[in-house]
């Protein structure tokens, strides 16, 4: 009982939807840089689907915090499964742009009319991370419909070049 005491709290981000297309094409809209940028509404640096990969995502910046978001890709299985580090924020900032280090994994699985995509962004520790944990929380929600989107459109443009 005692180590459980010494263990931060952490919360994560859990959001699933079934999008209407094959895996292959999810797995495309999450693994392109371009299409990552697009979904996710930030500038996407180096993203390569490689285990070890090094990348980055650029967000506003807040006092001490440049806006850098700090990525590794720590599994990478196509059409199946994306797992990347997620780090940033400032040890000096309280609120938006603290210091976070968290883990955002996505899951694909066939569904009957397309992709089960279950996205968890895990590690989140409160009350250090409230702010980026009450934001994200909602971002993702709406980020995670909107990839179906960006997957349908660049399928499309695929068939007609």
């Amino acid at each position: 009982m005692k180590d459980a005491a010494l263990k931060p709290d952490t919360q994560d981000i859990v959001v699933e939807e079934i999008l209407p297309h094959a895996p292959e094409t999810i797995w495309k809209a999450l693994t392109t840089g371009e299409l990552i940028a697009r979904w996710l509404g930030m500038p996407t640096s180096g993203f390569e689907p490689a285990v070890g990969k090094r990348f980055t995502f650029k967000t506003t910046p807040a006092g001490a915090w440049d806006g850098l978001i700090q990525c590794e890709v720590l599994e990478a299985v196509p059409n199946e499964r994306l797992v990347y580090s997620w780090q940033g924020g400032h040890e000096g900032n309280v609120g938006y742009g603290s210091r976070l280090e968290t883990v955002v994994t996505w899951v694909l699985s066939k569904a009957e009319k397309g992709t089960r995509l279950r996205l968890v962004h895990s590690g989140f520790v409160l009350p250090r991370n409230d702010t980026a944990f009450r934001n994200m929380g909602a971002g993702w929600k709406k980020v995670v419909p909107g990839i179906g989107a960006i997957a349908a459109e660049h399928a499309s443009s695929k068939k007609r070049n």
